[in-house]
């Protein structure tokens, strides 16, 4: 199968072009750093010809919503069209569980991300909506922007992460599945208090970590249950202490 992974060269995007070619797939990385920019268009064309499933994994630079909403709504409705245009079968999107109810209570980022899916869904194009939990690898991007002082003051609410590389085999599996035509979730196997995670995840940063109930998740004011999975999320198995064990 040809396919098309945008964003191919970031985080997951890397971990999925692997997934992909070692199961045998004939992949197209898709990014600026390749030469192909899904939000202006140059050179998207030809790097979906004969693309039969885009998957998208690109992400914003900007975490506000205007920049964030112009990114994704550009890109999206850029790889809708020349998708379409290329007669591509499937396209696939990742995104992030709880993108509904934060867009709802809060706005921000998760507005731009709604609206994102909302594009894809009334689109012609067969699709698939992969939602996630938060990633090992962002623990310290959560401190980092959570600190003051000397202090990370992080929300008390509930969190279930998983691994990067789980992220990419759930998304390939969906990539290479029949269209689901709605959301699928993928996400860790432990519940943590995000303060506990944060704290295990930079265990060896002098930074004190607490939790404080007014404390925003970037931007984002969280409810104790917000950035759980429903339960019937697919659960993923590497575990916190394994990753943190990883060479």
């Amino acid at each position: 199968m040809k396919i098309a992974v945008v964003g191919g060269t970031g985080l997951i995007g890397t971990r999925l072009v692997a997934t992909l070619e070692d199961q045998g797939h004939d992949v197209v990385v898709a990014s600026r750093a390749t030469g192909v920019n899904s939000y202006t268009g140059e050179r998207l064309a030809e790097a979906l010809a004969g693309v039969e499933t885009v998957v998208d994994v690109s992400n914003s630079g900007y975490l506000d919503e205007a920049g964030a909403r112009d990114f994704f709504y550009g890109s999206t409705l850029n790889l809708l069209t020349f998708g379409a245009a290329a007669g591509v079968a499937h396209h696939v999107a990742l995104s992030v569980v709880g993108t509904d109810r934060l867009a709802a209570s809060e706005g921000g980022y998760f507005a731009a991300k709604l609206a994102q899916e909302k594009l894809i869904a009334a689109s012609s194009l067969p699709y698939s909506i992969v939602h996630a939990t938060q990633f090992f690898e962002f623990i310290t991007s959560i401190a980092d922007a959570a600190t003051s002082a000397g202090v990370v003051a992080v929300a008390r609410a509930l969190i279930q992460p998983m691994a990067a590389d789980d992220v990419a085999a759930a998304v390939a599996r969906v990539a290479v599945g029949a269209p689901i035509g709605g959301m699928v979730e993928f996400a860790g196997p432990e519940q943590f208090r995000l303060d506990d995670l944060v704290r295990r995840g930079i265990r060896s940063d002098p930074r004190e970590v607490v939790a404080d109930p007014l404390a925003r998740y970037f931007g984002a004011r969280l409810g104790e249950r917000e950035l759980l999975p429903s339960a019937s999320a697919t659960l993923t198995s590497t575990r916190l202490t394994d990753w943190l064990s990883a060479p």
